[in-house]
């Protein structure tokens, strides 16, 4: 199988740094701490169209991303940066039947579309706390509705409301993911869908006092859930370096904004969801629990912010970890299995220049 590298050579825009961009590009005269990227056009040559206003679009079923990964480096990088910049616009994107792409091409895509998104140089692959490697050693995930033998899941069912399962991946890493892909293999016979919603246009919902009082809030977020999974099965989880030397240790606890500034689009997201965050750091615990009791609501119940993707065999997912949340249903019987690549980002930042989102579906020159 081919290999594939750990690490990325890429100038990240940090908050002490935030005007470098990894693609060399000059800032402008705006006054955002990290100028948007603009499209090239090269996306333009694949065919795709949105599936709904507020998030998600699909590519043709001839599209194939082993072809755009095997293009000359230069002509590449024009696509697969169109390509981070639409998903960070659309939320999440699909394409169909991509049965010729072995796991190792998931962490090269999600490695190369991290680096023109401008990550961190020290950023990388995240290894979830409860997986082990694969059997080459990469840093690369599998999905399974079943634990392995020693108890492992990175994914599971709550009992009570299936709303509570909404979540952002690996938000309880100071440096969480940025681009999460999935390629799904095994499906059971019926359900076992997935669902996405836009955080965009959660934020974009709130009253302009409300989103007011937000800004410059922080949540807290840990994984307790897989720190009790652990004792239950006795094993321990990873606590060398996740993606990034920051996502070291056995805490698993990371404090971001309520409301985040995407890099790549210069939008505003409410960056919070139930399964990770558990309270904002500045307001009283029963103050904490009521706005994000709302926010959480608000995200569940606006159904034109969602998205539910019926999956078939070898069908792709690319999201962005900034922009929405997501979550599997678990109305199944039998395996649901796949494989995931997460690449790391930037630490969460908010930039009080950034822009809110209008709902527009296109984006100019893509």
């Amino acid at each position: 199988m081919p290999s594939i590298a750990t690490s990325i050579p890429a100038t990240q825009p940090n908050v002490s740094d935030l005007k470098q961009r990894s693609n060399g590009s000059a800032p402008s005269s705006s006054s955002f701490l990290v100028e948007p990227l603009k499209p090239s056009g090269a996306l333009k040559a694949y065919p795709h169209s949105p599936l709904t206003t507020a998030l998600g679009e699909e590519f043709a079923r001839e599209v194939r991303l082993k072809e755009i990964l095997a293009l000359p480096k230069e002509q590449g990088d024009e696509v697969l940066s169109d390509l981070a910049i639409l998903v960070s616009w659309r939320g999440v994107v699909f394409f169909k039947d991509q049965n010729d792409l072995v796991p190792e091409d998931l962490g090269n895509l999600a490695l190369r579309l991290g680096e023109l998104a401008g990550n961190p140089k020290e950023a990388s692959l995240h290894i979830h706390p409860t997986q082990e490697l694969t059997e080459s050693g990469l840093p690369l995930g599998k999905i399974s509705s079943n634990p392995d033998k020693e108890g492992r899941q990175i994914s599971f069912a709550d009992r009570g409301f299936t709303s509570k399962g909404w979540h952002s991946d690996v938000s309880f890493e100071p440096y969480p993911s940025l681009f999460t892909i999935l390629k799904m293999h095994t499906l059971p016979k019926s359900g076992g869908d997935t669902l996405w919603q836009s955080n965009y246009h959660t934020y974009s919902s709130l009253s302009p006092r409300y989103q007011k009082f937000l800004e410059g809030l922080t949540g807290h977020n840990d994984a307790y859930r897989f720190r009790q999974q652990a004792r239950e099965n006795n094993y321990k989880l990873r606590t060398e370096p996740r993606g990034h030397p920051a996502n070291s240790g056995d805490e698993f606890r990371a404090d971001h904004p309520i409301v985040r500034t995407n890099q790549v689009t210069g939008q505003k997201a409410i960056y919070a969801n139930p399964t990770f965050t558990t309270r904002i750091n500045e307001l009283a615990e029963d103050e904490s629990r009521s706005v994000l009791d709302y926010l959480f609501r608000l995200q569940a119940e606006s159904h034109e912010a969602h998205i539910k993707y019926k999956w078939s065999p070898h069908d792709l997912a690319l999201w962005s970890n900034s922009a929405v949340n997501h979550l599997a249903t678990w109305d199944f019987v039998g395996p649901r299995e796949g494989d995931r690549a997460v690449v790391v980002g930037e630490k969460p930042y908010y930039d009080e220049n950034s822009t809110t989102w209008d709902g527009r579906v296109e984006i100019e020159g893509l």
